[in-house]
This record gives structure tokens, C-alpha cells and sequence, in this order.
């Protein structure tokens, strides 16, 4: 697995943090911006290129993207083709682990305003070790957006 990451301003200091911790876990990243604080950049041009690296490999990829509040950036990522982004900016962990279980989700985007460091830390970590449980309706489901064109 590699994970890509991809963030404006808003999450760019989570995301340093974020770099970390992947490798203290052993997981390849690559980190395609940005790649210094500028209040003035635009997150569609990090979290567009994150989205693509995933979607070059969407067995084998993941992505996580930050933004303010990560709903931006998982509209901007889920225009990419494969891509199935998904928003945790805090609340029960349900929903991320029924991402992956249910949705398959490749990209986590985080709403880095709201969330604590060791709340996103626990996030990532959570939705990076829950697998996509293969049951046939959900293929069927996922099958279906998939063709949505």
C-alpha cells in the first residue's frame, strides 16, 4: 500500500504530523503538496493530484487529503474516476470503519479545523487497517457508482 497526501494551508501542519506517523508505522507515502504554508494556495490543485496518484493503482492506493473541513476536498477528489472519498472531521469512528467495510473508501479526507491530533492520528490509523469486507451487495453497490458517468 502507498498512501498519497494531499492538502492546501488548512492541513498543512497536520499533515506534516501525519508524515510521521506513517512512517513510524512502516507505510509508504508520498506527499504531493503542499509543500510549504502559503494562506494563499487553492486545495483543488494538491487534492486533485492526490486523487490521481490513487486512482493510477486503486487496488494497491490510498489517499488522504486535509483541508479546513474536508468537504471541499472530498468533492474535488471524488471527480476523479475510482475514487471514493469519504469525510471524517470528527464524531463515532463508525463511519470510518463502515467506509471501508461497506464503501471500499480509497481517499480519507479530514477536516483538519476539526479535529485533534490524537483524534486524526486514531482516524488514519483505524481506516488504513479496516479492510473492505467483499460482500457481494456492496461490490454490486459500489459496481453501480462506479458506471455513474
Amino acid at each position: 500500500m502507498k498512501v498519497f497526501l494531499g492538502t492546501d494551508h488548512a492541513g498543512y501542519n497536520l499533515k506534516e504530523k501525519i508524515k510521521t506517523w506513517l512512517a513510524d508505522w512502516g507505510i509508504d507515502y508520498d506527499d504531493v503538496g503542499a509543500h510549504e504554508f502559503n494562506p494563499d494556495d487553492d486545495y483543488p490543485d494538491f487534492i486533485v493530484l492526490a486523487a490521481k496518484r490513487v486512482a493510477e493503482n486503486l487496488n494497491e492506493n490510498k489517499g488522504i487529503v486535509l483541508g479546513h473541513s474536508g468537504q471541499g476536498e472530498a468533492i474535488a477528489a471524488n471527480k476523479i474516476k475510482g475514487i471514493r472519498a469519504i469525510v471524517y472531521y470528527g464524531g463515532t469512528k463508525d463511519i470510518i470503519i463502515l467506509s471501508r467495510q461497506h464503501n471500499n473508501a480509497n481517499v480519507l479526507s479530514l477536516g483538519a479545523a476539526f479535529l485533534e491530533e490524537q483524534e486524526a492520528k486514531d482516524a488514519i490509523k483505524l481506516w488504513l487497517n479496516t479492510p473492505f469486507s467483499g460482500d457481494r451487495r456492496h461490490i454490486r453497490r459500489i459496481k453501480k457508482i462506479d458506471n455513474i458517468s
